[in-house]
């Protein structure tokens, strides 16, 4: 581990996909690796994966919001 953070293999990062959108017409589930953060960004549906111990957490629900949601109207 450097830096406090860990590097994923890289045959991995080539096959790994974004589970959400990559069976959408147009997608191909393609994610960007943040390693800094360690996470996995899909821009396509603008998901956040963490990494934990080395390993992709690929879950649809467990993936955080990659923009915050807007404002709630309060008129």
């Amino acid at each position: 581990m450097e830096g406090g953070f860990m590097t994923l293999n890289k045959d991995l990062l080539e096959i790994i996909a974004c589970p959400k959108c990559v069976r959408d017409p147009g997608c191909t589930g393609e994610l960007e690796y943040r390693q800094a953060e360690n996470r996995l960004v899909c821009h396509h549906c603008k998901l956040i994966y963490r990494i934990e111990d080395d390993i992709p957490i690929m879950l649809i629900e467990e993936a955080i919001p990659l923009e915050p949601p807007p404002p709630a109207d309060k008129s």
